[in-house]
């Protein structure tokens, strides 16, 4: 299984709207993705703002090829996310994952 980590900041203005978009939207969006396996997502205030962080699990990197594209390492930002988003990486990072909960 991988792993797909991708990190974002919102104002505090921004951040409930931001967490709504990514419930009602984009992930329900991704469930479509074969080899899709769910996803957590976590949040923290971080100085003025809040920070996102998304890890997404599929089956393999040819699933994470079929959510993100050929460039499967560039972020996918939705323009409905990028207006709310105050900072984004450019890029996510893939793991391998090796322990799980049971």
């Amino acid at each position: 299984m991988i792993g797909r980590m991708w990190r974002g900041r919102t104002t505090e203005a921004n951040a409930d709207a931001y967490e709504t978009l990514l419930r009602t939207n984009m992930l329900p969006g991704i469930k479509s993705v074969d080899g899709y396996q769910g996803a957590y997502v976590l949040r923290r205030p971080v100085g003025d703002g809040v920070e996102f962080v998304t890890l997404t699990l599929f089956d393999s990197l040819d699933a994470v090829r079929g959510f993100a594209g050929p460039d499967y390492e560039k972020a996918v930002i939705i323009p409905e996310a990028e207006a709310l988003l105050s900072m984004t990486e450019p890029n996510a990072a893939h793991f391998e994952i090796v322990v799980r909960p049971d």
